[in-house]
């Protein structure tokens, strides 16, 4: 039985899809880089990739800390970068995709409402990675990686 959940989500256009670090398509797992799709995917972007700022990290921290008091989800790690956010969360009787869906539209909602917003309609890529978390020792690895590995 599953402990947490790690989940993972990209900022918009900072990961697409022909990306030279490889990309997940689903249904088809891992892709290799493909210079054609990484061209074809910039074409379609409806606006500029986004880099979060520093205020913009904490908004998004904040908005996760609060959702997860709100559930009464149990917050173990929460980790924003400038292109990706780290989220280790105990949900228990959610699906594994859940907690990421909720956290993705209420930090949106939050930024959107932000001084830096501007016009922006796009903050995060479409989908995510969940990973569930089944021991202990792969809790406290997975926690000192969001913490102190990022």
């Amino acid at each position: 039985m599953a402990i947490a959940i790690f989940t993972t989500w990209t900022t918009y256009g900072s990961w697409l899809p022909g990306d030279e670090r490889g990309w997940f398509r689903p249904g088809e797992g891992w892709q290799l880089p493909n210079d054609l799709q990484i061209f074809e995917a910039t074409l379609a972007l409806r606006e500029d990739a986004i880099a979060l700022t520093q205020s913009q990290r904490e908004i998004v921290e904040e908005t996760v800390r609060k959702h997860c008091a709100i559930r009464e989800w149990i917050l173990h790690a929460v980790n924003c970068r400038t292109n990706h956010v780290h989220v280790v969360v105990d949900a228990p009787g959610y699906e594994i995709q859940i907690p990421r869906e909720q956290f993705k539209a209420w930090c949106t909602r939050n930024l959107k409402a932000s001084d830096e917003a501007g016009e922006r309609r796009n903050w995060w890529t479409e989908r995510g990675w969940d990973e569930y978390i089944d021991d202990e020792a792969s809790l406290a690895e997975v926690i000192e990686y969001v913490l102190d590995r990022q």
